[in-house]
């Protein structure tokens, strides 16, 4: 057709800019006034339209608009139909990738921080440079070059700032003086390009142009709106106008009001703005304006709320669900969605924490719903992005025993071979890691470990030792190697563990399903442009893992229900669909939840932008707040937050709270029973939730236990266990008839258990053989500390514990060395940690005993029983009652239990302490005390074992806060330290 017949066709056209209200069927009301306009005209009218859109979100659910008149009304044409993110694809050249750019821009971060540490505390290489890409894609898209820096007056900021910004400025004129590359930079200059040549007249359209949905919450894309709505063939459909708000607030809105949710929108009225199709009142929508007013709004709620409509319609359709914390939110979510399922509803949930979207889908889960969440799963959450990073986050560490079975036990690990063997050996060795150690695994010990079993454990032991050997080999390589490097190792790495002993990667599930297509496609695209990135040491490397996964999702179709919609905040534009009559979930509406907490720019302060032209943090409040100001005018929504979250009160977010104080100051529009109307529907679903967490059959608590096993329980126990058969019985019948006990740490610390054994191993080294009495106290020292820094490397692999420990040591090592000496001009040491017995008279018991030192003095005629203590040694009146170990010990030595000494008397025990002060303290003792003490410890073994007295929990602890190590076994809490223990006879007892 002649350019002259298509002016002439459009000729009625109306242009400039128009706006639908909150609450709009956004997309069908676009499409419904286009067909609208294009009624008159032919066919190929409709196809002639461009259409640009804010997001592929839209665009979808536009064409999906058309596709629906179109199956009511009969075949149309469409529109052509267009990203507003696409605009610069018309300029000549190709879009560099911006990962090649963010790599590039990690070369002049890590040099910067090479010269300036302090500049990127706390932050990695790639976690700045990320940071910084996003400020060069803000200043394009602001068209704020690098003059606009010089515009910062330093003068007026602190020395960080004005080192950040002299780097800013060298950043700048490497990153935005070249040609436009960026997709950023090109949208700009295509926006800059047609608001030249349309302000100028030329190369004007001879169809109509169309841009709908977006706010021109950016720079370029608000230029090109306020150039599109200026020429004769363009208009601008703007979302979420707020039609109700008096002129007098939009001329006062300003970059002081960038929270205000109509702030963006205000740029735009430069042209007077028309609603794109007429809309009924919506009285919900004055409220909510009113509610949302730049402050201050005390003074306009005062005059202008009295002529609010009655608050009770205009929020018949709002339900208030105020939980006490957050999983009892997303509870009571899951109510209202389950029911609205049972009746065919269609559910919309808008939430910016998506930990709260999971918690929901968890909730689902107990009915097999599961949701469609728009936004996708997490790639970084998904199995195979949580097994590329703990692969990554191995190399330039010590391999500890949790990482190791983090790996074996990961759901990818040998899945390209036999699975179920491969946890069976892991199970295997997560006991003797636990029981034996070592701390920090290597090859070495897992080829001895695997020489012990079978075939099957011998190749697997292989297997895991080439993974051994491969992060091994960069334990102590911390130094920067050439990204492509690290990544082939990584890969090296993470295919040997995915493929499994004998396995094919291949086969495994490490490269399979959604998410590891989507891991493969992140880790080649990074390989294809490691060469753009600055050589990085491990720890850069595994964030810079970190981050790629973390800006993928993983989308998959027909997996969610269809009545059940997870979306992102700015989706309430296209997702509040009056057609479907869908219910409208606003979830965590509470301060850094919805709005979320804006984070820190490490480059700019809040200043500084605004001198530099880019826009203000509270930008990003803003459009949170025009979602919300969109979402809420739905006719049925559910508004929900969190009292508390973690044990914290929670904020209620700005939004709710000015609608909520609002309303409460109204009684004249009925607006307190109106809020407490919408709090009382929530309430029925917060009373349903809680119904369905108690339990369905209700069970006693459980008695204190006191067991009777048969006789004989147990046949042997050492003086240490002697003290906990006193003060909880349970846990010696725990431990002696049930065969039980407490795993070994999965990680070893180096606690005071540790400690106590190495400083142990030092007396017992310093002792074998016994010194010679004559080797001076010099020489004894010295070999004191020769002794103690050769233990220490053996046997404890932290290099901070050990050298506070052997602080410590050198600390008292002075008077270890002379008090030592003394007692050995006393006496020699005969007993030194050797395991002894005595039969106990009239039971079928012997008394065990590993005494740390007995010295024969006085020629042999006696002997004296010490015991090394690391802490604080027992007191007198401790021992007297709870404590029976030395004076037991002190028994067995006066009855002949041991062979070496033969019966002997005793002349007294003492504690040796390794620590403190390193002090010797003697302990009250007589031999009419040591027989006391024996025919106590009779008495007591005979009711355990003869008279049928139960092995009471907990049954005298010294701390009613003390631990043991059965407590859950002994169900403790569902009895407390009050009850009376109940016997129970357990067992056998024929």
């Amino acid at each position: 057709m002649p350019k002259r017949c298509w002016l002439k066709m459009w000729s009625d056209w109306q242009s400039g800019i128009f706006a639908l209200p909150p609450g709009a069927d956004f997309c069908r009301a676009v499409a419904e006034g286009l067909i609208d306009r294009c009624r008159d005209k032919p066919p190929e009218a409709m196809a002639a339209v461009t259409v640009y859109v804010n997001s592929g979100r839209t665009l979808r659910t536009l064409r999906n608009a058309f596709d629906d008149h179109a199956a009511e009304h009969g075949p149309l044409l469409l529109p052509k139909m267009r990203l507003l993110s696409d605009l610069g694809a018309a300029l000549p050249g190709e879009t560099a990738s911006p990962l090649a750019r963010m790599l590039e821009l990690g070369n002049l971060v890590s040099r910067l921080i090479d010269r300036d540490p302090g500049l990127g505390a706390g932050q990695s290489v790639p976690e700045l440079a990320e940071s910084l890409a996003d400020l060069m894609a803000e200043m394009q898209t602001e068209g704020c070059g690098p003059e606009s820096l010089e515009r910062i007056d330093t003068r007026e900021h602190a020395a960080h700032w004005q080192r950040s910004l002299a780097f800013l400025k060298i950043a700048a004129q490497f990153y935005l003086s070249d040609p436009p590359v960026d997709p950023q930079a090109r949208q700009r200059r295509m926006a800059e390009i047609l608001a030249a040549d349309w302000a100028g007249k030329t190369k004007l359209p001879d169809a109509p142009i169309m841009a709908v949905g977006s706010t021109g919450s950016h720079g370029a894309t608000r230029l090109f709106l306020r150039a599109l709505a200026e020429i004769p063939l363009g208009t601008v459909v703007l979302p979420g106008y707020d039609f109700e708000q008096p002129e007098e607030i939009w001329s006062s809105l300003s970059d002081q009001a960038d929270d205000h949710p109509q702030a963006r929108l205000a740029a735009l009225r430069f042209r007077p703005v028309r609603p794109w199709l007429p809309q009924p009142q919506n009285d919900r929508n004055r409220l909510v304006s009113l509610a949302l007013r730049p402050a201050p709004v005390t003074d306009q709620w005062i005059d202008e709320g009295p002529s609010l409509p009655p608050l009770a319609e205009a929020t018949a359709g709002l339900t208030l669900i105020e939980a006490d914390q957050p999983q009892e939110e997303a509870d009571a979510i899951a109510v209202l969605i389950r029911d609205a399922v049972g009746q065919g509803r269609a559910t919309r949930i808008f939430a910016a924490d998506r930990s709260l979207v999971r918690r929901i889908a968890a909730a689902l889960d107990r009915w097999n719903l599961e949701i469609d969440d728009s936004a996708g799963s997490p790639l970084e959450l998904s199995p195979q992005g949580l097994f590329l990073r703990h692969v990554a986050a191995t190399f330039g560490r010590k391999l500890t025993i949790d990482t190791v079975l983090t790996l074996l036990k990961h759901p990818i690990t040998a899945t390209g071979s036999s699975f179920g063997d491969a946890l069976r050996q892991t199970r295997d060795l997560e006991l003797h890691l636990r029981r034996h150690g070592p701390a920090f695994p290597d090859a070495e010990f897992l080829a001895d470990w695997g020489t012990r079993g079978d075939e099957a454990r011998k190749l697997w032991s292989d297997w895991l030792g080439e993974a051994v050997a491969i992060i091994g080999a960069s334990e102590e390589d911390r130094s920067r190697r050439p990204v492509l490097e690290r990544i082939e190792a990584h890969l090296r790495l993470a295919s040997h563990l995915a493929a499994g002993p004998g396995g094919q990667v291949a086969e495994s599930r490490l490269w399979r399903e959604a998410a590891g297509l989507a891991a493969r496609t992140v880790m080649d695209h990074l390989a294809a442009h490691a060469d753009r990135a600055q050589p990085m040491g491990p720890y850069d490397y595994a964030e810079l893992i970190d981050t790629q996964l973390a800006g993928q999702a993983v989308r998959s179709r027909d997996l969610g229900h269809p009545l059940i919609r997870a979306c992102g905040t700015r989706e309430a534009r296209t997702e509040v669909n009056l057609s479907d009559g869908a219910l409208v979930v606003l979830a965590g509406l509470t301060e850094g939840g919805w709005p979320q907490s804006l984070p820190p720019d490490p480059w700019l302060s809040r200043t500084m932008r605004q001198e530099a032209g880019l826009t203000v943090p509270e930008r990003q409040i803003g459009l949170s707040a025009h979602d919300f100001q969109q979402a809420i005018a739905a006719p049925e929504v559910v508004l929900t937050r969190a009292r508390k979250d973690a044990d914290a009160e929670a904020i209620p977010s700005r939004w709710l709270n000015r609608l909520t104080n609002l309303m409460s100051g109204l009684p004249e529009r009925d607006g307190p029973a109106a809020l407490d109307a919408m709090r009382h529907r929530g309430d029925r679903w917060l009373a349903l939730a809680r119904r369905m967490s108690l339990p369905r059959y209700r069970t006693d608590p459980a008695p204190r236990p006191a067991p009777v096993p048969p006789a004989p329980a147990f046949s042997a126990i050492s003086v240490t266990q002697v003290r906990t058969l006193i003060r909880d019985p349970y846990a010696i019948y725990a431990d002696k008839v049930l065969g039980l006990r407490p795993l070994d740490p999965l990680r070893p610390e180096p606690g005071a258990a540790l400690r106590g054994q190495v400083l142990h191993k030092v007396a017992e080294r310093l002792l074998r053989p016994p010194p010679d009495p004559d080797i001076g106290v010099d020489a004894l020292h010295e070999r004191f500390l020769a002794i103690t820094r050769q233990v220490l490397a053996e046997e404890v692999p932290w290099p901070a514990a050990r050298a506070f420990w052997q602080a410590r040591m050198e600390r008292i090592s002075a008077r270890i060395a002379r008090d030592e000496l003394n007692r050995l001009q006393r006496g020699r040491p005969q007993v030194v940690e050797t395991s002894h017995r005595l039969p106990v008279p009239g039971l079928t018991l012997h008394l065990t005993a590993k005494p740390d030192r007995i010295d024969l003095l006085d020629g042999g005629a006696v002997a004296h029983v010490y015991d090394y203590k690391s802490g604080k040694p027992p007191s007198d009146d401790e021992m007297a009652h709870f404590d029976k170990q030395l004076m037991l010990e002190a028994v067995m030595v006066m009855k002949g239990a041991f062979p070496s000494l033969g019966p002997i008397g005793v002349d007294g025990i003492s504690y040796i302490q390794l620590g403190g002060e390193g002090a010797t303290l003697p302990r009250k003792f007589s031999p009419e005390m040591a027989e006391e003490t024996w025919q106590k410890f009779i008495l007591l073994a005979r009711s355990y074992l003869q008279l049928g007295y139960g092995f009471s929990a907990r049954r005298a602890l010294q701390k009613t806060t003390d631990h043991s190590d059965y407590d859950h076994l002994s169900r403790f809490g569902e009895w407390g330290a009050g009850d009376l223990p109940v016997k129970m006879k357990v067992g056998d007892h024929d």
